[in-house]
């Protein structure tokens, strides 16, 4: 055996050990350590005095500062009314105590495909668990004026929170200034806060307001490096994309501190993103704001992303000082993420979806195949019709591709005679080939272009069937119920009709029957290619789509189907360029 075979035998060996191995001693004991770390901050924090929690800290450079740790930061219950959101695409509460958004539930959404499934509980109420809510304060320049906290416990003129009946909130300190807020909420998942002061005092005041998610544990996320889900932002139109570690080194790093805020932005949003969810403040884009990411937990991992006023407001007496600011708290529709950035002047709010690299691919093709979706009553179908829109516009370059393939088939023999004449002498044999091939006209790397080119395709259609919420729980027809998961059958237990589960099995050795169609179209699709003229070569190229089968097991059906559909119609294309090159000759 030569080098150059021997080599190429070593690099596919080791890179399928690296993956299986990845999956079987990483993947899953991670998945493991990652549920017990959940089970542990759980407990911590449910144990933990809450009144000790810290707030956010001072912004580094910046001209306006968080107020300091008390009763504002108070996440224990105070016994009060709640009044009730009722909205199309919400349901949940607000406690009249402290105002904080902090039961969100997602009405279109359930956990699982089961029936009895519950729906989405996006925000938490601050006497669960792990609490995750959102709040809007004032901060003032002075002390000994009460200010509202989180115990503060406000009087509503309705009952009701929804659409187009907007409740407004009001407080009076017994000290001069009248606190108000307006709430509405939309047909979709975003609120609107009107936050106003009436100063009474017979002096002028200045206040900063400021806003802030907070998160208590760290959530479980898919783990997977091309799926961003933790804090994200957008400040002077810059993308910030932010993970757990980075904020719980704000702790004890003053300099990862420093580097998590951003002074000064004009405008911009900030918050959590979640595999499918987004909970973001959206303050108003005309005011000079300061942004920060921060872990402010004593002892537990508890989350903070917030802004607040780069200079404070100053309010004569007897007038009234007026801030605007959004919450989004809800699913990441890319349409409904589209229409919030266009209406309210939003840069890049639609990267609150990872859509990776490929962006200017993936875009697209997410509306493409929403579009198809529309017409054809079906994600799948979509997938599949959009695969032959692919087919055709790489029709001419797979063409020319095909057909110097067909030939190179057809010099099969001959190129074996010239392997043979000269296989003691390496270079009179390739440049009596490269005579071959230039007398025939046939390029033998161009059956490589339209797999080069249709890579950055793959991994932006991957990136759609992932990343995008249109896609979750998508059903195609059969066993397919959701064509963002993996094929849920398996050949080890004859696809489900013999009475035991597979789980015990590392996902790649399930082997579901779309991979292994994807697996079978794949082999006959390289039949018939012209063989590589090195056994050696020809007989790891056999083992491919066995290769790519145990591979595709993991990925989202949607891909795999699109694979098998792209496979079949390749066939199609080359069976019939095969016969007509050989009714040419």
């Amino acid at each position: 055996m030569n080098p150059e075979n021997r080599n190429l035998i070593l690099a596919i060996t080791l890179s399928m050990a690296v993956l299986f191995g990845w999956q079987v001693f990483f993947v899953g004991p991670e998945l493991e350590r990652e549920a017990a770390r959940q089970q542990v901050i759980a407990e911590q924090i449910a144990a933990a005095d809450a009144e000790s929690r810290s707030t956010l800290a001072d912004s580094a450079g910046g001209t306006a500062a968080m107020p300091a740790a008390g009763g504002d930061d108070a996440t224990t219950a105070v016994a009060a009314p709640r009044i009730t959101i009722d909205a199309p695409q919400i349901a949940g509460s607000i406690s009249l105590a402290g105002l904080r958004i902090d039961d969100v539930v997602l009405r279109d959404y359930q956990e699982t495909q089961a029936e009895d499934s519950p729906n989405i509980q996006l925000l938490q109420r601050t006497n669960a668990k792990l609490p995750f809510f959102a709040e809007f304060r004032w901060t003032l320049n002075g002390t000994g004026v009460a200010l509202p906290d989180a115990s503060t416990v406000w009087t509503a003129d309705r009952d009701v929170l929804s659409p187009g009946a907007p409740v407004t909130f009001t407080w009076d300190n017994g000290q001069g200034l009248l606190f108000s807020r307006q709430m509405a909420i939309d047909e979709n998942y975003l609120f609107t806060i009107i936050d106003a002061v009436r100063n009474d005092t017979g002096a002028t005041l200045a206040f900063n307001h400021y806003g802030r998610v907070r998160r208590h544990g760290t959530p479980t996320t898919s783990g997977i490096w091309i799926l961003h889900e933790g804090p994200i932002g957008v400040f002077d139109e810059i993308v910030s994309y932010q993970n757990y570690d980075d904020l719980a080194d704000t702790r004890t790093d003053k300099r990862k501190a420093e580097d998590l805020t951003f002074d000064g932005s004009q405008g911009g949003w900030i918050g959590f993103s979640d595999k499918y969810w987004l909970t973001a403040l959206i303050p108003d884009q005309q005011s000079p704001l300061n942004f920060k990411f921060s872990e402010v937990g004593a002892q537990d991992a508890l989350y903070q992303a917030g802004y607040i006023n780069a200079q404070a407001q100053s309010v004569a007496s007897g007038g009234t000082l007026e801030f605007t600011t959004r919450l989004f708290a809800g699913a990441k529709k890319v349409t409904l993420l589209d229409s919030y950035g266009e209406t309210y002047g939003l840069a890049k709010f639609d990267r609150a979806i990872d859509f990776g690299w490929f962006y200017f691919l993936t875009k697209p093709f997410f509306y493409a195949i929403n579009w198809l979706n529309g017409v054809l009553g079906n994600f799948g179908l979509a997938v599949i019709a959009f695969t032959v829109v692919v087919k055709l516009v790489f029709f001419p370059l797979a063409n020319k591709s095909y057909r110097s393939m067909g030939k190179m088939r057809l010099l099969s023999p001959k190129i074996q005679q010239i392997r043979e004449r000269h296989a003691d002498d390496r270079m009179a044999m390739n440049k009596e080939m490269m005579e071959l091939y230039k007398k025939e006209q046939i390029n033998p790397a161009a059956g490589c272009l339209p797999v080069l080119l249709q890579i950055p395709v793959f991994f932006a259609l991957y990136k759609v069937l992932f990343v995008t919420i249109e896609m979750r729980h998508a059903p195609f027809f059969g066993w397919i119920t959701d064509l963002s998961a993996p094929d849920p059958t398996s050949v080890f237990n004859v696809f489900g009709l013999l009475p035991f589960g597979v789980d015990f099995l590392p996902p790649f050795m399930q082997l579901g029957a779309w991979p292994i169609m994807m697996g079978l179209s794949m082999f006959f699709q390289m039949r018939l290619n012209p063989a590589p003229p090195d056994p050696v070569q020809a007989r790891i190229f056999q083992f491919m789509p066995l290769i790519f089968t145990f591979l595709l097991a993991t990925f989202p059906a949607g891909l795999v189907i699109y694979w098998t559909w792209n496979n079949l119609l390749s066939m199609a294309q080359q069976w019939y360029i095969i016969r007509s090159i050989a009714k040419e000759a």
